[in-house]
């Protein structure tokens, strides 16, 4: 709280542009400032100090009406599943789109859309209960509801904790239709290195409440001594890449999804091996 007793500041001296159509992922360690930093870009939090702009909404410490801003930047929380509330999949993700005070026609298109933009059959599900379904339905069905006020720009915190691998496919595939097919600016907080690395066009990497890198994939997992210092890490196949480095293999260690891993190991075996004498 601030002017209490525990008063700490949680984020300092962040200065970042995020465009229109990007793809950014944000990584760092527990307490390392990411999830304050996200509730700043919708207004759930309001900086102290200095000033956040979204689409030419200034967000300072004294902002009162932040309707508009929230409209355009929807922040999609860990286990949003846990906020569904009404009888049917349909009224759900109506929810929002009614407290904008929209005619019936717009809101039944809303639902529509939201429910085929996360992959799932509108007919199918739109009157069972959203407990009725598999986690990963709840999961979309939840992230249905925020697209259902058309933002714009996504935040996505953690997405697909607790899901199986499959949950977590679908989650990630539909998350990048929104990217590639539809536009969406999407800021993605995850713990997942590989996910970030495979996803994000651009990495921050938050630590001490300060951004320490930016850069893209190859460019922040570049560095990895720095990343493990701050108690995070590489993805598992750049790690991989720098063992065989180790042990004598010809290998770039500028790798960092399993798809490069792939092609660059066939190629050495297609090659009949590249070891270094």
């Amino acid at each position: 709280m601030e002017g209490g007793p525990f008063e700490s500041t949680a984020i300092w001296n962040v200065n970042l542009d995020i465009k229109d159509g990007e793809f950014l992922g944000l990584i760092g360690h527990t307490g390392s400032g990411k999830s304050t930093l996200i509730q700043h870009m919708n207004g759930l939090l309001k900086p102290s100090e200095g000033t956040v702009i979204v689409n030419e909404i200034r967000i300072e410490k004294d902002s009162k009406n932040l309707r508009e801003l929230r409209q355009q930047v929807g922040l999609v929380f860990q286990y949003p599943e846990h906020q569904l509330f009404e009888e049917t999949v349909a009224l759900d993700i109506a929810f929002g789109p009614k407290n904008l005070g929209l005619s019936k026609a717009e809101i039944d298109l809303r639902v529509r859309e939201a429910v085929q933009l996360v992959g799932l059959s509108f007919d199918e599900i739109k009157d069972r209960s959203p407990f009725e379904l598999s986690g990963g339905q709840r999961r979309r069905v939840a992230i249905a509801g925020v697209l259902a006020m058309k933002p714009g720009i996504l935040i996505l915190d953690e997405p697909t904790a607790g899901l199986d691998p499959r949950g977590r496919d679908e989650i990630f595939n539909e998350i990048s239709v929104l990217h590639k097919e539809q536009g969406y600016t999407i800021i993605l907080v995850s713990h997942s290195m590989e996910d970030i690395a495979r996803l994000a066009d651009r990495i921050i990497v938050m630590n001490q409440g300060q951004i320490a890198l930016t850069g893209t994939p190859k460019e922040v997992f570049a560095h990895a001594g720095e990343l493990k210092e701050m108690g995070l890490d590489v993805p598992q196949v750049t790690n991989l890449m720098l063992a065989l480095k180790e042990k004598g293999l010809d290998v770039p260690t500028d790798i960092y999804t399993v798809q490069q891993a792939k092609a660059v190991l066939k190629q050495i075996l297609e090659g009949g091996g590249n070891r270094r004498a």
